[in-house]
């Protein structure tokens, strides 16, 4: 508890500038409505109100986007994040969130050099032959510069920002407690799942600080694209990478966004290129399960032979096995237009949806893929269709695991990119053939033993453990200590009501008999006054007067309770 109450008051300074930016941007009434404006102004704190009417025009999207902007490094990460939730948020929103940039001005070199000789183990000038104090790219969280090892290899250093990592922390923690205190307040954001999202970046955000966690990323990729040489992963340099800083080979290709230069006379296939991208990209997710997961055009570079390196892995995705089976089954559904294993594919991943209509939403879903009937593979987007189905969930309030909403931008942006190098590229085409062997490798006998074998040794484990469980839960019995919970909700607020109408019966049961008492000790001639009338008589009154208004407060606060609730 105490280490809450410093914390809090630690943050109070932030939680004051995250409010008044808030308000600048034209949500005054959603400070008010989360309460932060009265705990801040109790706190001592002013918040100015004024001139907020001038930001009231532009559309919401816009204004959190801004407001993103001004709060700094993690809620811009937040907002790139959200940009991949498009089953959670709108295309206007989401265009809103592809806006944010986390380019800000360099941290000059002075004031790295502390931290850099410490990491290091001395100045940069001394560990490298050559270190160029201007770096190539600066971002919210890290800058790189160039340098050459001693022995001539050009190499790039990215250094963490100093003092990053407190300023994110504080963010984190005040992000936690407004997810859970808008949940709260706020009803209208619970489809949202704010908390889950908010929990699921602390993750993402935590890993993308550490600069070597990084590293060992990109040598799992590339330990996986060995059967893809043209495929290319700059190598790490151990001997000079930590925590706060990590120094991997220079990739000196072309940027994925500079198309223009890709010319068959610089000899690049741009053709070639979009297949052995989408090559890739397959492999990442439906082979291994380990995917880039922001694979924008700044960290994607085309190199001299049709090769293709792919930088930055500080953001990556996981599927495990069972989630890469539900996906093989669900792209397959969609390139072969298999309405029915669309749906049951859908149904299973968003099955903890409460309230809906799940006949109507597999309907819509078979509609959907139905109206692909007829048309050629090579005129099919993959991209399009998740992003159409993402769509189709967000209609019905219902959210993908953040696993798969992952993927699912990756794979719509991977797309996007090979369309971009071949207008005539199709992801549906390139795919099929690999969808299939993978599919039919995992029901080749060799396969089916395995897996056959681990369920044998999960069913074995549990018959194992199964006759201790009974004989506790039969010893539980007899002892009298067997407990079934059952948590009905609504049959609890009920209670709550009946418990609450019983307690004021029982206080207006007293308070009649106080009256009824009271009357009959009044009649009793002798014993102590009070201002000449009897002193029991008159005490009794005076509760029962005390009782009478304690339960009309009681029954106005619960009909005010009521109202509010209906209204609401």
């Amino acid at each position: 508890m105490l280490t809450e109450t410093l914390s809090a008051a630690r943050d109070m300074g932030r939680l004051n500038e995250i409010a008044g930016v808030l308000i600048r941007h034209g949500f005054g009434d959603t400070v008010r409505r989360l309460g932060l404006a009265d705990r801040l102004e109790r706190a001592g704190h002013v918040l100015r109100w004024d001139h907020v009417a001038d930001l009231a025009r532009i559309e919401p999207p816009a204004q959190v986007r801004l407001a993103m902007e001004e709060l700094g490094p993690a809620f811009v990460k937040l907002g790139q994040i959200l940009a991949g939730r498009a089953d959670l948020f709108g295309p206007e929103w989401i265009a809103e969130f592809e806006k944010l940039h986390s380019h800000v001005p360099a941290v000059p070199l002075e004031l790295l050099r502390p931290q850099l000789r410490e990491d290091l183990g001395g100045e940069p000038e001394d560990v490298f032959a050559r270190f160029d104090t201007e770096p190539l790219a600066a971002a919210s969280i890290a800058q790189v510069h160039r340098a050459q090892l001693k022995d001539g290899t050009e190499v790039v250093v990215k250094i963490r920002r100093p003092g990053i990592t407190e300023v994110i922390e504080a963010d984190l923690r005040l992000l936690a407690r407004l997810a859970a205190l808008a949940e709260a307040e706020v009803p209208a954001l619970k489809p949202y799942r704010l908390q889950q999202l908010v929990r699921e970046f602390v993750k993402s955000l935590r890993r993308e600080l550490n600069l070597a966690a990084e590293c060992r990323h990109a040598e799992r990729i590339t330990a996986n694209m060995a059967p893809l040489p043209w495929i290319v992963i700059p190598r790490v340099h151990w001997a000079h990478t930590g925590e706060r800083v990590n120094v991997q080979d220079f990739v000196g290709g072309i940027p994925g966004d500079q198309l223009g230069l890709l010319t068959p006379e610089a000899g690049f296939d741009r053709t070639l290129l979009a297949q052995r991208g989408a090559q890739a990209v397959l492999k990442m997710i439906v082979e291994d399960g380990f995917f880039h997961a922001d694979p924008h055009p700044g960290n994607v570079f085309y190199l001299p032979g049709n090769g293709i390196a792919f930088i930055d892995f500080g953001m990556v995705g996981r599927l495990s096995e069972r989630r890469r089976e539900e996906l093989l089954q669900l792209l397959l559904g969609l390139v072969e237009r298999q309405s029915q294993a669309v749906a049951e594919v859908l149904l299973d991943w968003t099955g903890d949806g409460h309230g809906i209509n799940q006949a109507q939403l597999e309907t819509e879903i078979e509609d959907f893929v139905d109206q692909y009937h007829g048309t050629p593979l090579a005129e099919l987007s993959l991209g399009q269709m998740l992003a159409d189905v993402t769509a189709l969930l967000r209609e019905h309030h219902l959210g993908l695991p953040s696993d798969l909403a992952l993927l699912i931008k990756a794979f719509i942006s991977l797309e996007g990119m090979g369309r971009g190098l071949d207008p005539g590229f199709h992801m549906a085409t390139e795919a099929t053939p690999m969808l299939q062997d993978v599919l039919r490798a995992r029901y080749e006998p060799k396969a089916l033993a395995g897996r056959a074998w681990k369920t044998l040794r999960r069913t074995l484990a549990v018959a194992e453990q199964l006759p201790h469980d009974i004989s506790r839960l039969l010893r539980n019995a007899r002892r009298g200590r067997l407990q079934v919970n059952i948590e009905l909700a609504h049959l609890k607020r009920v209670g709550d009501q009946i418990d609450r109408a019983a307690n004021r019966l029982a206080m207006a049961l007293v308070i009649a008999a106080l009256i009824i008492g009271s009357s009959i000790a009044m009649m009793v001639k002798g014993g102590p006054t009070l201002f000449g009338m009897p002193l029991l008589g008159s005490l009794g009154f005076i509760s029962a007067v005390l009782g009478g208004l304690w339960l009309v407060r009681a029954i106005w606060r619960s009909s005010r309770e009521r109202d509010i609730d209906e209204a609401g």
